[in-house]
């Protein structure tokens, strides 16, 4: 299964923020909408994503200063990316080798979509419980 069919299953628009959006900002977003990172856009163009991981390090070792910081000086650059004809078991590969959970889909250098490890596994587990259902009505010859 490739990537795009993913992002083709999904509606609604894509959330992002720009590098001089305030760190308290992107956080609320994050919590609003239940997701654990964010890209951040230039353009069309996504130059790093902000994960909830990079709020806590940078809490961690910076205090709550950084709420006031703009995305760009807490956020992970350059971002890894993955094409919408990539397969899910390289994205997942990439995302497993990386120790990484979302990862932003572009094409021609716009963001697409962003998938996240969920999403991955979710279509992988599918995938592989419809093919032994396929195999169980083959046996049973139905």
């Amino acid at each position: 299964m490739m990537i795009a069919h993913l992002l083709a299953m999904r509606s609604g628009e894509i959330i992002s923020v720009t590098r001089g959006t305030p760190v308290s900002e992107a956080v609320a977003l994050l919590a609003d909408r239940r997701i654990g990172a964010v890209p951040v856009i230039d353009g069309e163009a996504v130059i790093g994503i902000m994960s909830e991981r990079d709020v806590i390090y940078n809490l961690r070792s910076n205090g709550a200063e950084i709420l006031g910081w703009p995305v760009e000086r807490v956020m992970t650059a350059p971002v890894h990316t993955v094409d919408p004809d990539s397969s899910v078991l390289a994205a997942l590969a990439l995302m497993t080798r990386r120790r990484i959970r979302h990862l932003p889909v572009v094409r021609d250098d716009r963001m697409v979509g962003l998938i996240s490890i969920g999403d991955l596994v979710k279509a992988r587990m599918d995938r592989i419980e419809a093919e032994a259902q396929a195999m169980r009505e083959y046996i049973q010859g139905v």
